[in-house]
């Protein structure tokens, strides 16, 4: 890889997470056209979910005495089987049907996130199907953090349980595709040594993006980051090759 892709994707990274770590939502999916502009389609979510791991293991970690393991648990019971399904499907399926797959899952996030299904209770007995969904989608278009937010928040979990029980499941779901994504040879050494600088810069990112959300009306903010999945969803569909 050259110097200019490699740039444009910690910068990227950096502003992405930055984003994610103030809206709460959509990091992964913003980053997810330059990634496919850096390394191509197959590579990119591979990297994108190493990168996503040690993001989500961090949290997972500080705010280990604040996980719900029951619900934690019943959502892996869907969501460890259906990522390696998932994983699996992706591995077979070209690179800009995939593509073409997220534009349309970014669109639909969007639309979701404008109707009251985002503030609807949730009760636990939807948990493991919810989690299902989520580990599918996440192994075939890259990630499925916004459903897995309305998810957990709709159980009613202290902000700071959110935070926490939804990381250690990303963390699981991460694992499982990068085991199938290895086994299929899609995790190179390139991917690793550019996925540990992506966690990095995502990481700091993450802490910028705090440090903003004390600052500037959360609701505003929210509606620029829809903007810009609107985008990402635009140019996947338009320039999916």
């Amino acid at each position: 890889m050259t110097w200019l892709p490699l740039a444009a994707l910690l910068v990227g990274g950096y502003a992405a997470a930055t984003i994610s770590g103030a809206a709460g939502f959509g990091g992964a999916l913003l980053l997810l056209p330059i990634a496919t502009w850096a390394v191509g389609a197959k590579e990119a979510i591979p990297l994108l979910t190493l990168g996503q791991l040690v993001g989500n293991l961090s949290r997972a970690t500080l705010g280990w005495r604040l996980i719900r393991w029951k619900p934690a648990l019943l959502f892996c019971v869907g969501a460890i089987p259906a990522a390696l399904v998932g994983a699996v499907l992706f591995v077979a399926v070209p690179g800009a049907s995939i593509l073409r797959s997220v534009g349309v899952f970014l669109i639909l996030v969007v639309l979701l996130r404008r109707t009251k299904f985002r503030n609807i209770a949730m009760p636990e007995s939807v948990v493991a199907p919810g989690g299902f969904v989520v580990g599918f989608l996440s192994a075939v278009v890259g990630s499925a953090g916004p459903l897995g937010a309305m998810l957990f928040l709709g159980l009613g979990l202290p902000a700071g349980a959110y935070v926490a029980t939804e990381a250690v499941t990303a963390v699981a779901m991460h694992l499982t595709k990068s085991t199938v994504y290895s086994s299929f040879s899609l995790v190179t050494t390139q991917t690793i040594w550019i996925g540990a600088l992506l966690s990095l810069v995502m990481v700091a990112g993450s802490w910028t993006g705090k440090k903003i959300i004390e600052s500037l009306p959360k609701d505003k903010f929210e509606l620029v980051v829809e903007l810009l999945l609107l985008s990402s969803a635009t140019s996947l569909l338009i320039f999916a090759r």
